[in-house]
């Protein structure tokens, strides 16, 4: 838990090694897992075909419940995506961890606040934008900040901010919470030998699997509200 980050600087860019390795390790396990489930494809889905089906069903039924039919299609891949990558990114530092001289260089990308501010930040600026595409510049102020009256403005204003500080943090607090948890109860076995251990495999078993619950329903909450604020900037008020 006192981990160093390790910096390295590009271009006067500073990188964060675990974080980039991580997020990078994440991409790839997800394009490895779909590209394997969507091997040989039948009008009878059987087996692995079942899961891919599945996850893109339930994500559609989470568009579903914020956008029409007819402008809800435009975004199932998105949510589609967003809601494997949250996943698996929430699950992996579960799994795997590897720490090297001090330094972390897998864990859960999400246990960290950058990648899920950046997350956030793009699905904040991807709902601007196509409410901009949607009713142009003029009417996409009129529909998120005067309507349904000018005197909101300062309150519409305010929101903005409060979704995007809120998307970010609730998917962070969640993840690293449950990744320190189970660091102290790993602790506790290590402290006092025996009669430590015993008593904490039951307890890590226990926290690893309702942090596996706990990363599934964050992954859910973080695709519906980006459909959510999708909703709002390209439906009218």
């Amino acid at each position: 838990m006192n981990e160093e980050p390790n910096i390295v600087t590009y271009f006067g860019i500073p990188f964060n090694v675990g974080n980039v390795t991580s997020g990078l390790i994440t991409a790839v396990l997800m394009f490895c897992l779909l590209f394997w489930l969507s091997r040989k494809i039948q009008m009878k889905p059987t087996g692995k075909q079942n899961v891919i089906e599945w996850i893109i069903d339930f994500t559609n039924g989470i568009i579903k419940n914020a956008l029409p039919d007819e402008e809800g299609k435009n975004y199932s891949l998105l949510a589609f995506t967003l809601f494997v990558f949250i996943f698996l990114s929430n699950q992996i530092g579960l799994i795997f961890e590897f720490e090297y001289n001090g330094h972390e260089y897998l864990k859960s990308p999400t246990s960290t606040p950058i990648t899920t501010i950046t997350l956030a930040f793009m699905v904040i600026l991807l709902s601007h934008y196509l409410g901009v595409k949607k009713f142009g510049f003029g009417g996409y102020i009129k529909n998120s900040y005067l309507s349904p009256m000018p005197a909101l403005l300062p309150i519409s204003i305010l929101e903005q901010f409060t979704n995007f500080l809120t998307l970010a943090l609730r998917l962070y607090g969640n993840i690293f919470a449950g990744e320190v948890l189970l660091k102290l109860i790993f602790s506790l076995a290590k402290s006092h030998g025996i009669l430590t251990y015993i008593p904490a495999i039951p307890l890590e078993i226990l926290w690893q699997g309702f942090s596996v619950f706990i990363g599934s329903i964050q992954a859910y909450v973080f695709v519906t509200l980006t459909m959510v604020y999708i909703s709002q900037k390209v439906e009218k008020e």
